[in-house]
């Protein structure tokens, strides 16, 4: 028996330095965009918040680093690569990290990201039958779902669909911006069904993300097609249903993220059918997914949220992290 930790972290606009233009790494049209909110973002504001964020993902595993870790608010591949090298430095031993970087296409240039350990996760050649890019079609560019169709390396080599999700936000109201990430729930169901037909209807499928809405809400239950029955999707026979697994942290006085201080379950792990059952060759172990809340991310005050590094038109308080909480689990697979 493996077992793989896994993860999820919005790391809250970790964005590279305000000069990125000249350097190449950021285009005109997105320094546009955002030119005021990354004035004075210094290299070294960077690196700081790239230090902070390295220090809790090195910690997870105890102690010794995810073997997959699913992003999201990364600017560029730059940064995404600086923060492995970071992990790298602060862990006993060096992970062998690699990359999977969705250079989508949202306004402000926020993507997602994948970083897998290669040594038990590879990502087949040629990369455009491994590694897909779905837009969420939408007025206003947002990020894309990021699908990776992993291959064991285990004996048995098996398949495993994973999925990155960074849905549209409540900005503007979330009733006002619900039909947006209805679309996404959409697109995630689609391309759910598109990897049991192609890959076979016994192929193990993740998603996780940051969702922007709570396990109850109409985007995952009507339109995901998720559920908190794990009955449900174990008994499914033709609907590709998903079981959420943070559904029972939903009813607790617990979230991931803070909003006016009321917390809300918003990252999530779902598990399609082939990873609930009994006997999943590749089974998501449920009462494992929790929220990941290292003392020193948490404030002290009142309410646990989690203490922000700021910056983007926001105060920046060095000593932050991200505003959200991770999130983890362990899956087994069978070898």
């Amino acid at each position: 028996m493996r077992t793989y930790h896994i993860a999820w972290w919005n790391l809250e606009n970790l964005f590279d330095e305000e000069n990125a233009v000249a350097l190449g790494r950021r285009t005109d049209k997105v320094f546009r965009a955002i030119k005021n909110d990354i004035a004075g973002w210094t290299p070294q504001l960077r690196d700081r918040k790239i230090d902070q964020l390295a220090s809790v993902i090195a910690a997870m595993n105890t102690g010794h680093g995810p073997d997959l870790l699913g992003v999201c608010e990364v600017e560029n591949r730059f940064v995404v690569d600086r923060l492995v090298e970071k992990v790298n430095a602060t862990l006993p031993a060096p992970r062998s990290y690699a990359v999977v970087h969705a250079d989508t296409g949202d306004a402000r240039g926020i993507d997602v990201a994948f970083i897998y350990d290669d040594t038990l996760l590879q990502v087949p050649l040629p990369l455009q039958e491994s590694v897909f890019f779905h837009v969420v079609m939408r007025r206003n560019a947002t990020r894309e779902i990021v699908q990776v169709n992993f291959k064991t390396t285990t004996a048995a080599a098996r398949t495993w669909a994973v999925f990155g999700n960074h849905w549209p936000s409540r900005s503007g109201g979330q009733f006002e911006s619900e039909g947006y990430r209805e679309i996404a729930g959409e697109t995630l169901s689609f391309f759910h069904q598109r990897v049991l037909e192609v890959h076979g209807p016994q192929t193990p499928v993740l998603a996780m993300g940051d969702f922007n809405d709570e396990p109850f809400d109409t985007s995952l239950v009507r339109h995901a097609l998720s559920t908190r029955q794990r009955a449900k999707v174990t008994n499914a026979r033709e609907n590709p249903l998903l079981w959420n697994l943070m559904w029972p942290i939903a009813g607790l006085p617990d979230g991931s993220f803070y909003f006016d201080n009321q917390p809300n379950m918003l990252d999530q792990f779902l598990v399609n059918k082939n990873m609930a059952t009994g006997d999943a060759l590749i089974k998501a172990d449920a009462a494992t997914a929790q929220i990941l809340k290292p003392p020193a991310m948490v404030d002290p005050g009142d309410y646990p949220k989690p203490i922000p590094y700021g910056g983007m038109g926001d105060p920046v308080n060095q000593n932050g992290f991200s505003d959200h909480f991770p999130i983890t689990m362990t899956v087994t697979e069978v070898e």
